[in-house]
């Protein structure tokens, strides 16, 4: 997976897509979804790197069949509040202070 950490004025900005999903556009009805290099391209790492970021996080985009399973597994996203754009899954993830 590919994480993408930034740090801005409300918190800790977190990006996370499945490698093979970078640079792909997903379409489902009148959603478009472009996974851009320049907002989720990092670093590769694995998928414990992946929960160490997202329990930091203040905000997270998360692009990726694997990467949201991960997050829902993990306990940071309710699979409710998961959306399929096309072949793909798209979450985000907020917290209050």
């Amino acid at each position: 997976m590919i994480v993408n950490e930034r740090e801005t004025q409300e918190g800790l900005l977190v990006a996370v897509c499945d490698d093979d999903v970078l640079g792909e556009t997903f379409e489902e009805g009148d959603l478009s979804l472009t996974v851009t290099e320049e907002f989720y391209g990092g670093d590769e790492v694995d998928e414990s790197a992946v929960v160490d970021s997202l329990t930091r996080a203040t905000v997270a985009n998360i692009v990726g069949t694997r990467a949201v399973e991960l997050a829902v597994e993990e306990g940071f996203i309710d699979e409710a509040n998961v959306l399929e754009v096309g072949p793909t899954l798209h979450a985000q993830l907020l917290r209050m202070q």
